[in-house]
């Protein structure tokens, strides 16, 4: 940044994935709202939250729509850019489909920030498009008092391998692409907390894309698939749940992005982990006593978070052999679905 430009971050109450609205305000506000009528090429609407929505082009095609958007996360424009941008693609590959163009969606307080500063951001989501060989053809722009930018996204998949958040079965086996900790490290980056490293580490995870959705929608034994964002690792464990109309257990000690155990132990945490914790707490028991950094943790709101998949035990070992090999690494068994009312046990 150059002498006089204010940080991103400061200009902002909220960042990244931590700027949606708590699951209890959101499904307040939804319930008052009819969903759409029935149309009998619509494969997915907003009936499970899922994330994206599906409509049936022909037999062999169907258009993925999806559109995410957020306030900065770092105060790096050309990094926000690119992570805004890898986390609105990431519906597209959670639904087991390819992106095919992007339109920017870009709001800028335009008398605080330059038009270099603005630009750069818009390179830096385009370059996150580049790489998933799709180009950015179009967007609106607004002046707004807070800088929001991001995506709508739009993808195709074919009907047969299309992947929803709902249809998990029981006995699946979950796993988790990538380690968690996204929103314990903005948090310290925002407090000038965080240390070189956890900045990479940060910026690593938010701008790696999860293009193995795509492939992991030919592997037959896949049932379900979702991303982590907003209301982490349990609020999506738990949207899943309720769809499939299942129970799952999962594990207290996912991976972590390097430093946010440290930070996590010294009371570092977003305001979401506590709103998440609040919507959704009473649908969720410890089996043993866990801290409360680490229940925060579960809670932790992930900007452009990994994949969660539901996949058949006998075909578990391909799925996670698959998204290592693409560069998930971290990728784990992090619990199993079982018959049962839509609850989540957490065991130690």
């Amino acid at each position: 940044m150059t002498q006089g430009t204010p940080r991103l971050t400061s200009l902002a109450h909220g960042g990244g994935c931590g700027c949606k609205l708590s699951p209890r305000v959101l499904g307040e506000i939804l319930a008052g709202v009819p969903l759409a009528a029935a149309f009998p090429d619509l494969m997915v609407g907003a009936e499970t939250a899922d994330d994206a929505a599906v409509w049936r082009l022909n037999e062999s095609q169907a258009l993925v729509a999806t559109t995410d958007f957020f306030m900065p996360i770092v105060d790096d424009p050309y990094d926000f850019g690119r992570i805004a941008a890898t986390n609105a693609l990431s519906d597209i590959y959670a639904m087991g489909a390819k992106p095919i163009l992007a339109l920017a969606v870009v709001g800028m307080p335009v008398g605080r920030l330059s038009v270099g500063t603005i630009a750069s951001i818009l390179a830096g989501g385009a370059a996150v498009c580049a790489s998933a060989e799709i180009p950015v053809a179009g967007g609106h722009s607004i002046d707004s008092v807070e800088p929001i930018y991001g995506l709508v996204a739009l993808g195709l998949v074919h009907p047969d391998r299309l992947l929803k958040n709902s249809t998990a079965r029981a006995g699946d086996v979950l796993i988790l692409t990538k380690a968690l900790g996204v929103g314990v490290l903005s948090a310290a980056f925002k407090q000038d907390r965080l240390e070189p490293g956890g900045y990479e580490a940060l910026l690593a995870s938010t701008t790696q894309l999860n293009g193995v959705g795509a492939e992991l929608a030919t592997i037959e034994g896949v049932h379900a698939l979702t991303d982590v964002t907003g209301f982490g690792l349990l609020g999506h464990a738990l949207e899943m749940c309720r769809g499939a109309h299942l129970s799952a257990d999962l594990i207290a000690d996912p991976p972590l992005l390097a430093g946010v155990e440290t930070l996590a132990r010294a009371g570092v945490r977003t305001g979401a982990s506590g709103r998440n914790w609040q919507s959704y707490g009473d649908s969720v028991t410890f089996d043993t006593e866990i801290p409360d950094w680490r229940r925060d943790i579960l809670c932790d709101p992930q900007t452009s978070g990994g994949l969660l998949i539901a996949v058949a035990p006998a075909a578990a070992v391909e799925a996670l052999a698959l998204a290592r090999s693409r560069g998930f690494g971290r990728a784990i068994q992090v619990g199993r679905f079982r018959a049962g009312p839509a609850k989540i046990s957490v065991r130690g």
